[in-house]
């Protein structure tokens, strides 16, 4: 059976054929102009649409929206980057333009999703899916589907309060939170590793060094590294008291920094829990990269059908 998935972000627009079975058959990917708003991304699916739908016949269309929505009711509730979505009623538009069923829900929800299904979290009962990018999002899975609270809330780990002050998750652990550190940090240390693999890249995704920095010994990437996986953890720690999860799954942007950031964050977040649940749950990378929203996108068109 084949379906289609769409991931609509504030700056691209992937849609994508696959099967039930998770695999992607075609993609499609398109840049967002934020100045055409939410009517130019439309313009975009509805003009894509017809040449994929005659290719592979699909049976129904599942839509992962980087922003708040009422699953339910198949509406957009806002977008935070482009203008144009609000209250939109995304589902029954997209009906009209494919004739097919289609069900939508937020990115981080379907990335959950993808991950529970055919990644990293396959064959666990509750999976917890943790998104460190631009901002920082959540999904929670639970026996093979999407956690839902009153909406339009889920499990929104980017909002929790570090502190009374009003200090949140994204506000430290968000992938432009930890360029700016890094920014900061290597203006005081000119002459670190650090500092002269940012110099020779030049200013923008200055995360993407703290690797090679850490793999030559830089004391200054460990510390930064070691300071956002102690906050992440702190954080996490909440997720764990409050759902249990059986496993942790981190994507994202930050996430493809791989096995210093997984490792420091599972060697940080026992020392946030009591007693009775250490060591907590395994922590994992995605296994579906940056698939894991498209991949949980044709997965949720699956339950389109049956809704």
């Amino acid at each position: 059976m084949h379906l289609l998935g769409i991931e609509i972000g504030g700056s691209k627009l992937q849609i994508f054929a696959g099967d039930e079975e998770g695999k992607i058959l075609e993609r499609r990917r398109f840049s967002v102009d934020r100045k055409a708003g939410g009517e130019g991304i439309r313009t975009q699916i509805a003009d894509a649409l017809p040449a994929l739908i005659s290719a592979w016949q699909p049976k129904a269309i599942g839509v992962g929206f980087g922003g708040p929505v009422h699953w339910g009711k198949g509406e957009i509730v806002k977008s935070h980057h482009v203008s144009g979505w609000s209250d939109f009623p995304m589902a029954s538009w997209l009906r009209d333009c494919s004739g097919l069923p289609v069900a939508i829900d937020n990115d981080a929800n379907v990335a959950a999703l993808g991950e529970a299904l055919h990644g990293a979290g396959r064959g666990r009962r509750t999976v917890f899916y943790i998104t460190l990018g631009s901002g920082v999002g959540g999904g929670l899975v639970v026996d093979g589907n999407i956690y839902h609270g009153a909406t339009p809330g889920e499990v929104e780990i980017g909002h929790l309060r570090l502190d009374p002050a009003g200090t949140i998750v994204e506000d430290r652990c968000s992938g432009w939170a930890v360029d700016r550190q890094i920014r900061e940090a290597v203006e005081a240390a000119p002459t670190s590793t650090l500092a002269r693999l940012v110099q020779s890249a030049g200013p923008g995704c200055e995360a993407r060094h703290l690797p090679a920095a850490i793999a030559a010994g830089d004391p200054l990437a460990a510390s930064i590294l070691d300071e956002h996986a102690n906050t992440l953890s702190f954080a996490l720690g909440h997720v764990v008291h409050l759902l249990h999860p059986d496993i942790i799954v981190l994507g994202g942007g930050l996430s493809l920094l791989g096995e210093p950031v997984r490792a420091r964050l599972a060697a940080a977040l026992p020392h946030n829990l009591m007693e009775a649940f250490q060591p907590g749950p395994d922590i994992a990378l995605a296994a579906l990269g940056e698939n894991s929203v498209p991949i949980g996108a044709i997965a949720l068109a699956a339950f389109a059908i049956m809704a």
